[in-house]
């Protein structure tokens, strides 16, 4: 199981999740964070640090966003071989 961030995140510019992340799974572009689903361990840590509340469990997410699972995966697999991998909190 991993974490998925869905469309609350979109246009979000909190980053608060990224920091606490073990694994630093988190990638982002113009439009929100991803997680990436190969590298999270499912630890929950991100969960309470989204004011967004946009991070849910894969197997969690509410079924308006279901299509962010795959997303998620998807611009990973385009984000991550372009190092935008997201570590540190950023400032508006």
């Amino acid at each position: 199981m991993a974490y998925v961030v869905t469309e609350p995140c979109v246009g979000c510019k909190y980053t608060d999740c990224v920091v606490v992340c073990p694994c630093e799974c988190f990638y982002g572009d113009d439009r929100q964070l991803y997680i990436d689903p190969g590298d999270c361990i499912d630890c929950g840590a991100c969960l309470p640090e989204c004011p967004a509340e946009a991070i849910f469990p894969d197997t969690d997410v509410p079924a308006r966003w279901a299509g962010y699972v795959q997303l998620n995966a998807d611009r990973v697999a385009v984000l991550k071989p372009a190092g935008m991998r997201v570590t540190e909190k950023r400032t508006a």
